[in-house]
């Protein structure tokens, strides 16, 4: 945040917030804006280096030169047609589960507040499993079943956190009680499944980029783009959130409306990611938290957040491409692996405060 707010004492202990500008959090700032380009560029580079990689190998200078417009046929193919729309899927779904996390980690005030945590992958899964082994595979309908999936999962998992006000621990409790369920009805319906449609729903529910596609990419990002951007308007009220529903309300902030809209749009930047790659984990509970600590802010950075999203979701795809090549694992695989030793190192960091 660009403003700081201190309270200042007026009669009988009352207390009333006072927007001031400070240099520690013009630093942070500064600092945070820093973070978000240096994690940008880190993560089209890799995306650039990724380009470069597969049984045709390219040089940088090829990948370039491609990419503007000036190479050779054979390049265009491999690295427009092929490789692009999945480094694309990479950078996007990347951002758009940093921005997802960084939201529910901030209202609920706890580094453990993200979808994946909470059990919204969860419910978006389930949505696009009913749909998949009904209908079959429909980038249109799984999408659809996904958000709806997610958002009612949400409302359930919110209703349910909610007495007499709202806690983020409540929340996060909640939230894994209800995953663990929905878990459990996952695996029911894999196993009723056909068993082509059960391999299918199976391998998409590891979280994969192997079979991503140009035309969902667009469709991700038509959605992505305008979520983002609604979530950018609302970054200050979300940022007073985090004083706490006493402060907000305070600062004119309908705690109650706000909370609740930040809840739709994060579930649905989570919810199109898991229709068009399938549950991601761990990178909404990572990027969030990594973003906090290079810019030494005591709250959650929306920008670097995505940044350090994208980057971790394409580094994470490189692996999942190249270290067992030619065979190729699901993305879902390497984040999990990775975010399960974050995971146990966060939890012990937070059992050292307490």
């Amino acid at each position: 945040m660009s403003v700081d707010l201190l309270t200042t004492p007026v009669d009988a202990g009352r207390r009333v917030f006072t927007p001031q500008t400070s240099f520690f959090s013009r630093r942070i700032g500064v600092r945070a804006t820093i973070v978000a380009l240096a994690a940008t560029a880190l993560a089209i580079a890799v995306g650039v280096f990724a380009l470069t990689l597969g049984d045709a190998v390219f040089s940088p200078g090829e990948v370039v030169a491609t990419l503007l417009g000036v190479g050779e046929p054979r390049a265009e193919l491999v690295i427009i047609e092929w490789r692009l729309p999945r480094v694309l899927g990479a950078l996007v779904f990347g951002a758009a589960l940093g921005i997802g996390g960084a939201i529910f980690q901030s209202l609920t005030r706890n580094p453990l507040g993200s979808p994946d945590v909470i059990g919204f992958d969860a419910g978006a899964y389930t949505g696009a499993l009913i749909v998949i082994t009904t209908f079959g595979v429909s980038v249109a309908s799984t999408a659809a079943a996904a958000l709806v999936g997610g958002t009612a999962t949400a409302l359930v998992v919110y209703l349910l956190a909610f007495r007499r006000g709202f806690t983020g621990f409540r929340l996060i409790i909640v939230g894994i009680g209800i995953a663990s369920m929905l878990a459990s009805v996952n695996t029911w319906i894999i196993l009723n499944a056909n068993l082509n449609v059960a391999l299918l729903a199976g391998a998409w529910g590891a979280g994969s980029l192997n079979l991503i596609t140009a035309e969902q990419v667009g469709i991700a990002a038509c959605v992505i783009i305008p979520i983002a951007i609604a979530v950018a308007m609302l970054a200050d009220r979300l940022h007073m959130l985090e004083l706490g529903d006493d402060a907000a309300t305070a600062l004119g902030v309908r705690t109650g409306g706000v909370r609740l809209t930040l809840v739709i749009l994060g579930v649905g930047l989570t919810a199109v990611v898991t229709a068009m790659a399938g549950p991601i984990a761990f990178i909404s509970l990572a990027a969030p938290q990594i973003a906090r600590r290079l810019t030494g802010s005591a709250s959650v950075t929306l920008t670097a957040s995505a940044a350090l999203g994208a980057l971790l979701l394409v580094a994470s795809d490189v692996l999942a491409q190249r270290l067992f090549a030619p065979t190729q694992i699901p993305v879902g695989l390497v984040t999990v692996c990775l975010g399960g030793v974050y995971l146990v190192w966060l939890l012990i960091q937070e059992a050292r405060r307490r």
